[in-house]
């Protein structure tokens, strides 16, 4: 049972994100959190001059909340957080604003007066029930201004981006230090974080490669969706049996369709989002997999940042970060990077002082990485780098 951890902001790692799902459970239109809660820290705040929070719901990206990712990673924060005060919402695959509009209006009925929305697909959405409903206070996660469409981020609306590229990077330059030179991107969909997340992938790739004298390639596609299937997998498999040494797999549960052809040909898998080296810990517990998938995972820090704006609001600064967009990169503290425990860091050559030292250029700019989001506006890279864009 987890504990409610209201003003005690605490790094949200994948143990919690399981342990979130086996409290919660479900993957009905809403569920509501069976923590427990605690009232006394809420009175606490309040009293202190803050405000106290009713009821947050959380109202789901394409996919599921136990997507093992960018959904999981934000009903961890949320019912971490919150206990017992919390409820998430689960759209349709083919969800439209409406449906949207819907699930948000539902989580208002149902008494929440702070909403964590959760995508880029809520942009339209959020122009309305922020106009709607004046006295909810919304969290847009990977939203912007420019998704709203409006002249300004509405008053009671904060926005969260990540510099994903940043990770993408990182990831990249990594795993090509590491001499891996036949490298893959199965990206979900083409949105602006996952494009971020592959061309950073490409440029980081594409820096090792240069400091090394190494010729790589590098294939990329957008499986269209957040979730693995058998062609998604075939896919990979091809891949693979062509030499691929390791993918990287940028989008909620499609990463699923890269283990799966991964393992089938003693390949590896670069996560996304959280650490998901759990994963392919568990399925060797099991006897599921004959080895760990997981290289290593780059990672935004999602339940970091929603654990804050909630924290905020309880500390009666909300006005501070209302109508305001907070885009977390290195340059804001740790929320970019890859994991450096024991247990997830597996590469074979590439040293953790290797890794601190790059993240410390991108952090005081010495390296500066393009965040391009226009699937249109390829990296450039040098001659030591092909990239196989595939439609």
């Amino acid at each position: 049972m987890k504990i409610s951890r209201r003003n005690f902001l605490a790094v949200a790692g994948a143990a919690a994100a399981a342990a979130a799902l086996t409290a919660c459970g479900g993957s009905s239109a809403s569920s509501t959190s069976t923590a427990s809660s605690a009232a006394a820290s809420t009175a606490s705040s309040a009293a202190e001059g803050g405000e106290k929070i009713v009821k947050v719901a959380l109202t789901c990206d394409t996919g599921t909340i136990d997507d093992e990712s960018f959904n999981q990673a934000c009903w961890t924060a949320v019912s971490g957080y919150m206990g017992d005060d919390c409820q998430y919402y689960i759209p349709e695959s083919d969800a439209s604003d409406e449906d949207r509009e819907t699930m948000i209006r539902q989580a208002v009925n149902d008494g929440a007066d702070v909403i964590v929305c959760v995508g880029y697909l809520y942009g339209a959405s959020l122009a309305w029930a922020a106009d709607q409903y004046p006295d909810v206070k919304f969290i847009a996660v990977d939203v912007t201004q420019g998704d709203i469409g409006t002249d300004t981020i509405p008053a009671n609306c904060y926005c969260i981006t990540f510099k994903e590229e940043q990770a993408g990077y990182l990831a990249g330059y990594a795993i090509a230090k590491d001499g891996k030179t036949k490298l893959g991107f199965l990206g979900g969909m083409a949105v602006p974080a996952v494009i971020r997340y592959g061309y950073g992938f490409v440029q980081g790739a594409d820096a090792a490669a240069q400091e090394l004298g190494q010729n790589i390639e590098i294939n990329y596609f957008y499986g269209g969706q957040f979730y693995g299937d058998a062609n998604i997998t075939s896919r990979m498999e091809g891949w693979y049996s062509n030499g691929t040494q390791v993918v990287f797999a940028c989008g909620g549960g499609i990463y699923t369709s890269a283990v799966e052809a991964a393992l089938k040909n003693n390949g590896y898998v670069i996560g996304v989002d959280v650490d998901q080296n759990y994963i392919g810990a568990n399925g060797v517990a099991d006897g599921t997999y004959a080895y760990n998938p997981f290289i290593t995972s780059a990672m935004k820090g999602l339940s970091e940042a929603v654990n804050t704006a909630l924290a905020d609001i309880e500390a009666g600064s909300w006005a501070d970060i209302a109508a305001s967009n907070g885009n977390f990169g290195l340059e804001d503290g740790d929320y970019i990077g890859l994991p450096t425990a024991d247990d997830s860091w597996n590469f074979e050559t590439f040293t953790t002082e290797e890794y601190e030292e790059v993240k410390d250029k991108i952090k005081n700019g010495e390296i500066t990485v393009d965040n391009s989001s226009d699937d249109a506006t390829k990296p450039t890279v040098s001659e030591f780098t092909t990239v196989n864009y595939i439609q």
